[in-house]
C-alpha cells in the first residue's frame, strides 16, 4: 500500500526491467531497543526478497574482527598529539570519567569512530540496539543471508579520507557541549521515528563535518552502491537496509536510483 507523502522509511524499487520489486530501507543505528519496531510491511517486503544487503556483511565474523584492525589512526598518531594540552585534559577526563574507558586504549582510536561511543551516553535507556540487529533477527527466522554493499576495509577508508584533526575537533565540540549535542541528537532520533525523510535532510544540511565532508561520507558511498544494486536487483528481489541519511539528498540512494530509471515509491510502514 502506498503511503500519501514522501515520508515513509520504506520504499519499493520497481521498473526499468526488474522482474520482481526491490525494496530500500532507512536504518538507524543506535537507539533505545523498547523504540525499535519493525512493521509488519517491512517484514512482509523481507519475505518476498531474495537477498538482504546491509552497508556491511554483519553476520560475518571477518567483518566484526576487520573492524577491529581499521580503528586506529594511521601512522603513528595520537589522540594526544591532536589537542593542546588543556583540550587533551578535557577529552581525557570524560572517557575516563563519563564514558568509563581507559584512555591508553583509545589513544590511537579515530575520533571520528570515538565520537560514535558517545551516542550511548546520549540515550536514556539501559539497553541499547541498532535496528540492523533488529531486522537480522527477522532474518534468521526467514533464513535470509546477509550481505554488504561494501567492506569493513572500503568503509573504515572513509574514516582515513577525513582529515583526523577534522575528526579531533568534531570529537571536541561534542564533548564541550553534550547537552546541546544531545538535543540535536534526540532531535534527529525523534524525526527518524516519526519517518520525516524531509525533516531529516534539512537537519543533516546544518551538521558542519557533514556539509564538509558529505561527498566522502554519503554521496560517493551511495554512488558505488547504486553501480552495484544496478546489477543486483536485476537477478532477484532484494531487501536493502542502510542508515536513513543514505536515502535522501540529490545525491541520496531514492534520487539516483530514479535518475537510472527505476521506479521509487514510498510505502506504508506503521
Amino acid at each position: 500500500m502506498n503511503n500519501a507523502d514522501n515520508n515513509s522509511l520504506l520504499w519499493q524499487v520497481s521498473g526499468n526491467g526488474l522482474k520482481s520489486p526491490s525494496y530500500l530501507y532507512g536504518t538507524f543505528h543506535l537507539m533505545c531497543s523498547e523504540d525499535i519496531h519493525l512493521s509488519t510491511q517491512l517484514t512482509e517486503a523481507m519475505q518476498r526478497s531474495k537477498a538482504l544487503y546491509f552497508e556491511l556483511d554483519m553476520d560475518d565474523p571477518a567483518t566484526m574482527l576487520g573492524g577491529m584492525f581499521i580503528m586506529n589512526m594511521k601512522n603513528g598518531q595520537t589522540l594526544k598529539g591532536l589537542y593542546n594540552e588543556e583540550e587533551y585534559k578535557k577529552i581525557e577526563r570524560f572517557i575516563t570519567d563519563s564514558l568509563g574507558l581507559p584512555m591508553m586504549l583509545m589513544q590511537r582510536m579515530k575520533p571520528a569512530l570515538l565520537e560514535a561511543l558517545l551516542y550511548p551516553k546520549l540515550l536514556k535507556c539501559k539497553k541499547t540496539s541498532g535496528v540492523e540487529e533488529a531486522i537480522m533477527e527477522v532474518a534468521k527466522t526467514q533464513k535470509k543471508e546477509i550481505k554488504g554493499l561494501e567492506t569493513v576495509q572500503e568503509q573504515g577508508a572513509v574514516f582515513d579520507s577525513i582529515p583526523y584533526n577534522v575528526q579531533a575537533k568534531g570529537l571536541y565540540n561534542a564533548i564541550d557541549s553534550f547537552a546541546t549535542y544531545g538535543g540535536y541528537f534526540d532531535k534527529m532520533l525523534q524525526v527518524y521515528k516519526r519517518q520525516q525523510l524531509d525533516s531529516l535532510e534539512k537537519d543533516m544540511a546544518t551538521d558542519e563535518t557533514l556539509k564538509a565532508y558529505n561527498y566522502l561520507l554519503l554521496d560517493k558511498r551511495n554512488i558505488n552502491w547504486v553501480k552495484k544494486l544496478k546489477s543486483i536487483m536485476p537477478e532477484q528481489a532484494t531487501f536493502v537496509a542502510v542508515g536513513a541519511g543514505h536515502l535522501i539528498g540529490d545525491k541520496g540512494l531514492i534520487k539516483l536510483l530514479r535518475k537510472e530509471g527505476f521506479i521509487l515509491t514510498p510505502l506504508k510502514n506503521n
